[in-house]
This record gives structure tokens, C-alpha cells and sequence, in this order.
């Protein structure tokens, strides 16, 4: 039986394989029980690596994919990943396959397997493979490339489905949970959400001219899409899912980081956001109305404005300073987008065609911090030395694994911010990571 914590990293690195580490330290705490055997860790160098159900994962450009027990640190399996550096890592919904991009291709190996060659691969591309994810129930997947494009493919055959076209390369692409939407992120900065079932892009969000997007994370129940880019900035939005349509509402904008931003990542539980840069930080931030530093800023405002409305000289307050914002809507005969003709879906004309062209902070957005213009920062992970390109939460959302380009993968706990294990061997960077939890949401 494996642990009832599983992770997977991924991290990319310069040609080069390497040997494991055991690790000391502590094991989990914060009220988390194990069982079972030792979750583990996958750490990869250069080509993407195959993570287990039970493993952390971390691919590196040494063209290696490494599994590491979690809690012992010890490296329980390599595979060979030959062919180009280890993009991105996802671990399909039903723990078995572990999907590796990297340049024009994605290899799926099977992680129950000792086999080190791909069960298949996903030719295609013309460029690196910067984003993958799958179906919740395994029967395509979707991926984003420098290429341009974003493809849907079908898992059973391997065949292309759907081909979606951006005019610049794609940084990123995530699945909505309703399973119908795809939203990607381009060099253009351009984010697109696309209707699987009309065959259409729907919605065309510009948070800020020609400065690219590099990251997309949507929440697990739907409610929110946050995007971050070069500039450190990210930008979030509500969607709203009414009878036909999803409308999407922008809600807040901030600067997390004064460097170049690498990843966003919203918590299952959707109480945190985490984002990784260039700064040699990760940080995550508060989305939780609860959150008691945010609770008292609310009370504080609410008396604020208690005295201004009783006060004989109060006016209308000033309102908040508006970050431009565009939102366009693909002409489905124009050339956004281009249809298998073996696709399972049709296309179809565009079905939103509200504009919006401002980004206020909305009332019913995430408690912002008055004294910084930001989101409450709970914590900054500062432990690394250079550039962490990439982060996993675990299903609780009580930790998170980090990947950097000085060679370590750490898992952090997010209650006091302290590293609970720290994963080294690695003599070249790592650059994405995949987590596989099998632990329940406290």
C-alpha cells in the first residue's frame, strides 16, 4: 500500500544525471497521519520524468526522471527521458500514467510499471511542450506550445482532436473543472478560454499589452482564474457560470513579484495562491475571507467608513484606481482556431460577446492589504538561491513543493513556513514539479 501522502516533482536540468541523497529531518506534521509505506519524491534533471502514484516528482535537464520516498528522501526510481529536457510533468486522474513534455512531443510512461520506455507518445508539435493536463477522467488530454497552438488529444488512440490556434507561442493551458473549457496563456499576453463543446473562444482577456502571460491556474470549484506575467504581476477574475454562458468578471490585479514570475498555482481549497519567480522566492498569499489579519482590516474599514458617513463634510469617496483591461471575443470564422475534422465537437459561433474594459478591485474579491496594494501575504519560502520555477500544493493545502534552478526540491509546510524536507542530487536545475496526494482535504 502506498503512504496516504503521495507527491510527484518534476524539475528540469542541463544534461546530467545524478544520484539521490538520503535526507534527514522531520517527518509531516500539522495533524497529518501516515500510513503505509513512505510517500516519495521524483526529482528529474533535463527530460521529463515519470512520477508514481506515491511519489514526488522532479524532471531535470540531465534527461533523468527521479522518484524520492518523501519522508527517507531516497531516490526509489530513475527513468531515462533521452530525447529533449523535461517541460512540464501531470499525473493522470487515475494515478497510473505520468505524462512527461518536452520538445514537440509528450511521452506517457506507466508508473506501476518497471518498464522505462513510454507506453505512447504524443507527436505534433513544432516547439517545446510548455503546458499538458488531462480529462478528470483520463480520456484526452490537452497541451500548450511555443508552437502556437494548444491540442486535445485523444488518450486511447494518441490522435489529435482539436487544434487551437494563438498567433503567439502559448506559455501555459489549464482545464476548468466543468471539463468543457480550456484557458491558455500566450507570449502576446493574451488569455483565451475556449469552448470544447462549441469549438469556439469565448473569451479573449488582455490584462496588459504585449507583456506575456507565462502562468494560468483556475480554482478547483470553478469560481476563480488567475493568471500571472512577465512583469510579476497577477490578475485575477470571477467566473460565473450561468444557465448557457460563463462570464468572467476581473476582480483584483497586484504585483507579487518585482522580478520575472514563473508560475501561479491556486489551492484546492482555494484559500491560497501561490506564485513562484525569478527572485529566488515563492509566495503564497491570502484568498480567505477569514483570514484573521484580513478579518481585522475589514472591521477597520467598516468603522472607517462608519465615521466618514456620520461626519457632516463626508462626500462620495474617491473611487479605487482602475488597471486597464481588455476582454475580446474570437470571430469564429476568422483564424483563432482551426477544427480536426475527426473532432468530437463542432464549431460554433461565439456565445459571450459582453465586453469589459477595466479591472477594478471588486467589493466581493479577496481581502486586499490596504498598506501594499496586494493580497495578505501569509508567507515567503526563502530558502532558495536561485530562479523557483515551479510549485505543487498538496490536497490539504497545508503544504507545498518548490523547484529551483539550485538544484533542490523542498516541501514546506505552510502553517510556519518551515522546510519539512529538502531534496537534493540533482548537479543541474530543476524546473517543474508534480505532486500525487492521496491524502484527504482537512
Amino acid at each position: 500500500m502506498f503512504s496516504a501522502f503521495h507527491t510527484a516533482l518534476w524539475t528540469a536540468h542541463v544534461p546530467h544525471m545524478v544520484s539521490a541523497a538520503k535526507l534527514g529531518g522531520r517527518g509531516f506534521k500539522a495533524g497529518r497521519k501516515l500510513t503505509g509505506t513512505a510517500s516519495a519524491l521524483l526529482l528529474v534533471t533535463g527530460d521529463s520524468p515519470i512520477p508514481r502514484p506515491s511519489s514526488p516528482l522532479q524532471p531535470g535537464y540531465d534527461h533523468t526522471i527521479r522518484f524520492w520516498e518523501a519522508l527517507s528522501g531516497i531516490c526509489s526510481r530513475t527513468i531515462q527521458h533521452p530525447d529533449s529536457q523535461v517541460n512540464r510533468l501531470c499525473i493522470t486522474p487515475d494515478k497510473r500514467y505520468l505524462a512527461a513534455a518536452g520538445h514537440n512531443n509528450v511521452k506517457l510512461y506507466d508508473i506501476k510499471s518497471t518498464n522505462p520506455n513510454p507506453v505512447m507518445t504524443f507527436d505534433g508539435h513544432t516547439n517545446n511542450i510548455t503546458g499538458v493536463a488531462f480529462h478528470c477522467e483520463g480520456k484526452w488530454m490537452v497541451t500548450s506550445s511555443e508552437d502556437g497552438t494548444v491540442k486535445v488529444w485523444d488518450t486511447r488512440t494518441g490522435s489529435l482532436q482539436r487544434n487551437y490556434a494563438h498567433k503567439a507561442p502559448v506559455n501555459d493551458v489549464v482545464i476548468h473543472p466543468n471539463q468543457g473549457e480550456l484557458i491558455s496563456g500566450d507570449r502576446a499576453g493574451i488569455v483565451r478560454v475556449w469552448d470544447l463543446g462549441e469549438s469556439v473562444c469565448t473569451h479573449q482577456l488582455i490584462p496588459e499589452d504585449d507583456v506575456a502571460v507565462h502562468s494560468v491556474s483556475v480554482a478547483s470549484d470553478g469560481s476563480l482564474l488567475c493568471a500571472g506575467n512577465k512583469k510579476g504581476n497577477v490578475y485575477i477574475w470571477r467566473m460565473i457560470q450561468d444557465a448557457e454562458i460563463t462570464r468572467i468578471v476581473p476582480i483584483c490585479t497586484f504585483q507579487a513579484h518585482k522580478d520575472y514570475l514563473t508560475r501561479v498555482l491556486l489551492s484546492p481549497d482555494v484559500k491560497h495562491l501561490a506564485t513562484c519567480s525569478a527572485d529566488h522566492t515563492a509566495k503564497v498569499w491570502n484568498l480567505d475571507l477569514d483570514y484573521p489579519p484580513a478579518k481585522i482590516a475589514a472591521a477597520n474599514a467598516a468603522k472607517a467608513k462608519a465615521r466618514a458617513i456620520s461626519s457632516p463634510e463626508s462626500n462620495d469617496s474617491p473611487s479605487s484606481p482602475e488597471s486597464t483591461q481588455h476582454v475580446n471575443h474570437a470571430s469564429p470564422n476568422g483564424t483563432d482556431f482551426e477544427a480536426n475534422p475527426f473532432s468530437l465537437f463542432q464549431a460554433a459561433t461565439p456565445i459571450n460577446n459582453e465586453p469589459q474594459q477595466t479591472f477594478p478591485v471588486q467589493p466581493d474579491g479577496p481581502p486586499m492589504d490596504s498598506a501594499t496594494g496586494t493580497l495578505f501575504l501569509e508567507t515567503t519560502l526563502a530558502n532558495h538561491q536561485r530562479w523557483v520555477w515551479d510549485c505543487a500544493f498538496s490536497a490539504d493545502s497545508a503544504y507545498l513543493v518548490t523547484v529551483s534552478s539550485d538544484h533542490y526540491a523542498r516541501l514546506w509546510e505552510l502553517a510556519s513556513g518551515q522546510i519539512i524536507r529538502q531534496y537534493s542530487g540533482h548537479h543541474r536545475g530543476a524546473v517543474c514539479v508534480a505532486l500525487n496526494d492521496y491524502s484527504e482535504p482537512r
